[in-house]
């Protein structure tokens, strides 16, 4: 894996997050197990069939919607599995996180494998703007992912140090932009500016290379919008500074998935979405990072079902898309519970005695 040297391990030691060789949480917590961790290992191992849908999920092309312009309201966004989203927002377009490989894993034949197929192929997306990529993790980066889009010469915009594993993937240096938390990249032309936010997370792709590279959360801003898009991260009170500088947010995509309480100072999980949503001023919640991979111990679906249960008895608005229908939040009144539907036809397909609770 990539070491950072010249020009980048000077900013990284430049930066406050930078202590001892690697970047750190201000919280000071690390990606450590709690409670009985080889219980957790052997869990994430041998995990029943429940994390797992046995029922087709519904996917849609969104081919023929993005043909049509974004109303006057500009903004529209496609929910392509995972962390990844197209935004389309006051005339520009940004892929975050892409993961349109198989599996997120760093091995070709093993590791989490995607419960649906892509909605659209790299090759069907339509002209891109910006990439935004989070942090590093193989949920997050896609090496057959990022190659594909170095051969479309898309900008890409991410955290300080990731840019070593671009490069290595055969994106151009002049295409990488690093941010460290709270520096600002505004694309050519003025239209949209990218600003890295803090979150509570860690780095890597191997054993040697922990946290050598930060992770960050995201605010978009154009003229009309506010954007904000977690990556990957755990509850952390810095949230409300985010807000207090650069809310409020028109949508706020949260992680939800992958959440165990063995490592939930890194992940936020349903209930603590919604507590990340009221530090961040409240608004309109989309639930991002569950539904296509199996990387947690809970049922495949229990994170969407858990927050919108939660959302409906405290008056959140939470919106929650198929995969692949293009959506405008102003437009949606609602949010649409598909997964229940594909649990029905799950629990249908399975003997009484092996239907899990």
């Amino acid at each position: 894996m990539p070491r950072l040297t010249g020009l980048r391990l000077e900013r990284a030691r430049a930066s406050k997050q930078f202590h001892d060789g690697a970047f750190r949480n201000p919280s000071g917590m690390g990606p450590y197990l709690k409670g009985n961790r080889a219980a957790v290992v052997g869990g994430l191992l041998f995990g029943g069939r429940a994390r797992i849908p046995s029922a087709p999920l519904p996917v849609e092309s969104p081919l023929s919607a993005w043909q049509k312009p974004v109303s006057s309201q500009g903004l529209r966004i496609t929910w392509l599995g995972h962390s990844t989203l197209l935004l389309e927002v006051d005339g520009a377009r940004v892929l975050t996180d892409p993961v349109f490989g198989e599996r997120a894993s760093p091995l070709s034949f093993a590791g989490p494998k995607r419960f649906h197929p892509v909605p659209a192929t790299i090759a069907q997306l339509p002209p891109l703007d910006a990439v935004l990529l989070s942090h590093n993790h193989h949920d997050h980066l896609c090496p057959s992912s990022v190659r594909e889009l170095a051969q479309r010469k898309v900008p890409i915009i991410t955290s300080l140090g990731v840019g070593a594993d671009l490069e290595r993937l055969g994106v151009e240096p002049a295409l990488i932009t690093e941010l460290d938390w709270w520096e600002q990249h505004t694309l050519p032309g003025g239209a949209l500016a990218f600003t890295a936010t803090p979150a509570q997370h860690f780095s890597g792709r191997g054993l040697a290379d922990r946290n050598a590279t930060l992770w960050s959360s995201w605010v978009l801003t154009t003229a009309r919008r506010r954007l904000f898009f977690s990556g990957d991260t755990g509850l952390t009170p810095e949230f409300a500074t985010i807000a207090e500088r650069l809310g409020p947010f028109d949508v706020t995509m949260l992680e939800i998935g992958a959440w165990n309480a063995a490592w939930g100072q890194m992940h936020l999980g349903p209930e603590n979405a919604l507590a990340a949503l009221d530090l961040l001023g409240g608004g309109t919640l989309l639930p991002i990072h569950w539904g296509t991979f199996d990387l947690a111990l809970h049922r495949w679906d229990e994170p969407a079902e858990t927050l919108l249960t939660l959302a409906q008895a405290t008056g959140k608005r939470v919106l929650t898309p198929l995969h692949g229908r293009p959506f405008e939040p102003a437009h949606q009144e609602a949010p649409t519970p598909w997964w229940r539907e594909v649990r029905a036809a799950q629990e249908a397909l399975q003997p009484a005695t092996a239907r899990a609770p």
